[in-house]
């Protein structure tokens, strides 16, 4: 099954039934030639190193608001017996989030890496709290997303100042070029927010701190493998992360059911378009 009971999607589908997909797990270049917002240099930056950063989108005073929003959110979830990474598929429950999945100027960027065609399927929020305990091991997205082909990309945007300090995540710089990578389950004594772990990962490229202030955000590929350490500050470090595909994409485990067309057309007819929540 593909959600839980409470009809949210799980956040770690059941691993039998991802392996019982026949999936193309190809990284594809972008092939946008004449991009809107980036510039040539970073969508070919994005094709050779697997990730784009930093992007500016929020003013300061746009971003405020966007966390007084959160920290109200994340009162209510933990109240409700939720914790700070409980709160995924938000554009499905929350207006205000899908008003984030569907922003134009993020939507401009995606654009400039997926094409014209863009569907928006995924949102969660990653917080991590001071001292929490809680690492993201290394892993690749496309592990965990029923998809094919892995068009597809990930818009992290900081909420929270992100640094080496408070556990910025770390990309391992075009290690998507190695496709499909072996992973072990992770145990309990790695506290991981997740349950994939990539052994050696400097052996796929080198390690770069995801450093950026709030309201900046960085695309990075299906395939690249990244991971965050434990925050051990004093600060918080939260980030929403907004998930997009290529609109010809294929969903398997029902997870069209999550779309939103962003942008352009739906080819396939496959996707749902769903409209703006009006919880909020």
């Amino acid at each position: 099954m593909s959600t839980t009971a409470a009809g949210q999607y799980k956040i770690v589908p059941d691993q039998g039934e991802l392996d019982s997909i026949e999936r193309d797990l190809t990284f594809y270049n972008s092939t946008v030639k004449d991009p809107k917002v980036l510039t040539k240099m970073q969508v070919g930056a994005f094709n050779r190193d697997g990730f784009v950063r930093p992007v500016p989108i929020y003013s300061p005073a746009e971003i405020a608001g966007i966390r007084a929003y959160f920290d109200d959110l994340l009162q209510r979830v933990i109240a409700a017996g939720g914790d700070s990474y409980s709160i995924s598929s938000a554009h499905l429950k929350y207006g205000k989030v899908w008003d984030i999945l569907t922003e134009p100027r993020i939507v401009a960027v995606v654009k400039d890496i997926l094409g014209e065609n863009v569907v928006g399927w995924g949102s969660h929020f990653f917080c991590k709290m001071p001292h929490d305990g809680k690492t993201v091991a290394w892993h690749q997205d496309s592990s965990y997303w029923p998809l094919t082909p892995t068009k597809a990309l990930t818009v992290w945007l900081a909420i929270d100042d992100a640094d080496v300090e408070n556990a910025a995540m770390r990309f391992i710089r075009g290690s998507h070029h190695f496709g499909h990578m072996t992973f072990r389950n992770s145990n309990p004594a790695e506290h991981n927010v997740l349950n994939q772990t990539i052994e050696n990962p400097e052996e796929y490229g080198d390690p770069v701190d995801n450093c950026l202030r709030a309201g900046e955000c960085s695309l990075h590929s299906d395939l690249l493998l990244h991971g965050s350490e434990a925050n051990n500050s004093d600060r918080r470090r939260c980030a929403l992360t907004l998930r997009y595909a290529a609109a010809d994409v294929v969903a398997h485990l029902g997870w069209n059911g999550k779309g939103v067309l962003v942008a352009g057309k739906d080819p396939t007819g496959l996707w749902a378009n769903n409209p703006r929540p009006k919880d909020d």
